[in-house]
């Protein structure tokens, strides 16, 4: 299995192709095609928070299977895609318990979320990459009717007291996506003033 390619996570997007799901998007480490998978919203939503390096004040299942895998000395050592049949990746999960390995078929949003919580590698078989990959190429104008209509409420406007108040509200109310919002905002704030 040596001639796999890497992946990273590019982020999430809502997807075009299945109404009231999401499109985890992944990307070659080192090259330009891209892999949309489509995900439900709760497994988009632990992604996000994952990704935005959000807390919540319980542990959501992706946390608890870590503590538990961690609490018993055994480590995800990678992941791996392996096949797409139907429209569907299937992914497999190799861990280590410092005597053996072990390898368990999962869900590909289910790995990923786990993935990004013990920054494992993830990886892809190349010709799953060449049947459901694509080459993200950059456009340099935008048509006006393809510029993006500004999200429904501007954080942008909001005081750094009023982010970090609806984004305790949103983790209090399991408003994951929304706080991932908020996050990332703040996450652009403190950037700008580097």
């Amino acid at each position: 299995m040596e001639n796999r390619i890497k992946l990273k996570v590019l982020g999430l997007t809502y997807s075009q192709i299945k109404k009231g799901a999401y499109a985890l998007v992944l990307a070659e480490e080192e090259g330009p095609r891209r892999i949309p998978v489509v995900i439900g919203v709760s497994e988009a939503q632990s992604i996000a928070i994952s990704l935005e390096g959000i807390i919540p004040p319980r542990p959501i299942t992706h946390d608890l299977f870590v503590s538990f895998a961690h609490g018993f000395g055994i480590r995800l050592k990678e992941v791996c895609i392996y096949k797409f049949e139907n429209g569907v990746f299937s992914s497999e999960m190799l861990f280590d318990d410092g005597m053996r390995e072990i390898r368990i078929d999962a869900r590909t949003s289910d790995a990923i979320a786990i993935a990004l919580r013990t920054r494992s590698d993830i990886y892809v078989m190349p010709e799953i990459i060449e049947e459901a990959g694509f080459v993200y190429e950059e456009r340099e104008e935008i048509a006006p009717d393809e510029v993006p209509s500004p999200a429904p409420k501007s954080l942008s406007n909001c005081s750094r007291r009023e982010l970090q108040e609806r984004l305790e509200k949103a983790i209090e109310q399991e408003a994951y996506e929304e706080a991932a919002r908020i996050q990332q905002e703040l996450n652009k704030r403190d950037n700008n003033n580097l």
